[in-house]
């Protein structure tokens, strides 16, 4: 994805919160929510609890019109505030009364309303727009994807900007209905459920809900031509997957991954507990990106997945994410671990399960296959930092950590962590360090200096400590170092996160 750093714009003054005159408690939202690595990311101020979107999409033109309805409350006494957003607003109302907006910095919407807003007020702001999504950027990219057919939001740590006003940040989460008109013959996919469809003029409209919350970065929409195919899981989850008419020869090797996405549901299920939303599945659009991401109930892979054949690993890894990552989510973008290293170890347990590696054997392969000097010990995936934070050893170095865990605490402890993790922290967000105390909780065992030896210091782990976390070098004749017969195949994960 995109590995920078974002400049926070000017923050809101405060001083005049010093000031007894009521009038002067009421100071703007800052424009940014706080986070380390992308500081004018979110916004202050206000906390959404739904997003209602109304949405009109021409793919021939990439125009699209919308009326986006937000239920907010507000958090402090509020002059003004921001919502992440680039296309061209045309109103907006607080309340059902006018509100004045501008455009400000690189991607903020600042909003102003009639009145001051006191601290715990429900607010409905009603934002009208239009615009064509792939004529605009930010910070010099954009996350809009064209296809033959139609278009695909889909990235990572953003991609909302594009078609909807946000609090674009992982901490603020809400649910969501998502309507879209498409000319006929053209499907709109999102998260969630298909609550009805309708046909009008020419037009067909899709109504998508989402009833758990949901981080604005897992939101996805995605119009094209599709094949739609439904079903549900042994385990009763419903299922719904789809693919772009066009992928050519990868096409088989798509439907033959993606279609396995309820038994690895299931069995996933075994590990993590019950699955958390109410459906699953995931969609294969024509792009030339090379990344998925683990969009809520309703995955995103590019086609370049599956170039070389089936791949249930990347399937595996992305199913994983819908309980660390999408579920619990994360209270910073530094704490990037809980959702990578935990989807990484899952496809080690896949690989266990198919006999061709256990997770032990691949923690050997990883220590073993990075020397000392090798950069791949200088990234912490504890804290990588925003250029490292999809840097492989989060991946790696990640999962590695885990299986550190697995062994210093023991099988019961661990796997009942890994289960009651997803339960404890359901439909919120987390930290690493709220993690290390859930499983000093369970486990009755200290493990900061665990946690910091494999997550934080900027170096291999001595072989004592490797030793002592059951993590042996697996290095086997004239030097050689063997990987498990999975490794090829998670390896072909590599780029799951980057473009």
């Amino acid at each position: 994805m995109h590995r920078r750093l974002i400049a926070p714009g000017a923050l809101a003054a405060s001083l005049l919160l010093a000031i007894p005159a009521s009038a002067a408690s009421y100071t703007p939202g800052t424009p940014g929510i706080g986070d380390a690595y992308y500081p004018a990311y979110g916004n202050g101020g206000y906390d959404v609890s739904h997003y209602d979107l109304r949405l009109t999409y021409q793919p021939g033109t990439d125009e699209l019109e919308g009326t986006a309805t937000l239920l907010a409350t507000t958090t402090q006494d509020l002059s003004r505030f921001d919502l992440d957003f680039l296309l061209d607003v045309s109103e907006v109302r607080i309340n059902g009364v006018k509100a004045s907006f501008a455009a400000s910095g690189e991607h903020e919407l600042q909003i102003t309303p009639a009145k001051p807003l006191a601290k715990g007020t429900s607010v409905t702001v009603v934002v009208r727009y239009s615009g064509v999504p792939s004529t605009k950027s930010a910070y010099g990219f954009s996350t809009w994807h064209r296809t033959p057919d139609g278009a695909v939001a889909a990235d990572e740590p953003e991609s909302a900007w594009w078609w909807y006003p946000s609090n674009d940040h992982p901490l603020d989460k809400a649910t969501y209905d998502v309507s879209v008109a498409v000319p006929d013959g053209t499907q709109a996919i999102s998260n969630g459920t298909l609550q009805s469809t309708s046909s009008r003029l020419g037009w067909t409209r899709y109504n998508w809900r989402s009833n758990k919350p949901q981080a604005t970065y897992l939101t996805t929409l995605a119009v094209g031509k599709f094949d739609i195919t439904t079903g549900t899981s042994e385990g009763g989850v419903p299922v719904v997957n789809a693919y772009s008419k066009d992928l050519g020869d990868n096409d088989g090797a798509a439907r033959a991954s993606v279609e396995r996405t309820g038994e690895l549901v299931d069995w996933l299920s075994g590990y993590f507990g019950p699955y958390p939303f109410s459906s699953a599945g995931g969609y294969v659009p024509n792009t030339t990106t090379g990344y998925a991401l683990e969009t809520q109930t309703r995955v995103y892979y590019s086609p370049r997945q599956f170039a070389n054949g089936s791949n249930t690993s990347v399937v595996v890894h992305e199913l994983a994410h819908q309980w660390y990552g999408d579920d619990v989510s994360l209270k910073g973008w530094k704490d990037i671990w809980i959702n990578e290293g935990f989807a990484r170890y899952a496809q080690w347990l896949w690989s266990e399960h198919e006999g061709e590696g256990t997770t032990q054997e691949l923690a050997d392969y990883v220590y073993a296959s990075h020397p000392a000097d090798d950069a791949f010990w200088t990234v912490a995936p504890g804290d990588p930092g925003p250029d490292n934070q999809f840097d492989i050893a989060v991946y790696d170095r990640g999962a590695l950590a885990v299986q550190a865990l697995r062994n210093e605490v023991g099988d019961d402890a661990f796997f009942a962590i890994l289960k009651g993790w997803p339960k404890e922290h359901a439909y919120g967000n987390a930290s690493v360090a709220d993690f290390r105390e859930y499983a000093e909780h369970v486990s009755g065992t200290s493990l900061t200096a665990l946690f910091d030896t494999w997550l934080f210091q900027p170096s291999k782990p001595a072989a004592p400590a490797a030793r002592s976390a059951g993590v042996a070098s697996a290095v086997a004749a004239k030097g050689a170092v063997v990987p498990p017969k999975s490794w090829k195949k998670i390896a072909a994960t590599d780029t799951v996160h980057s473009g």
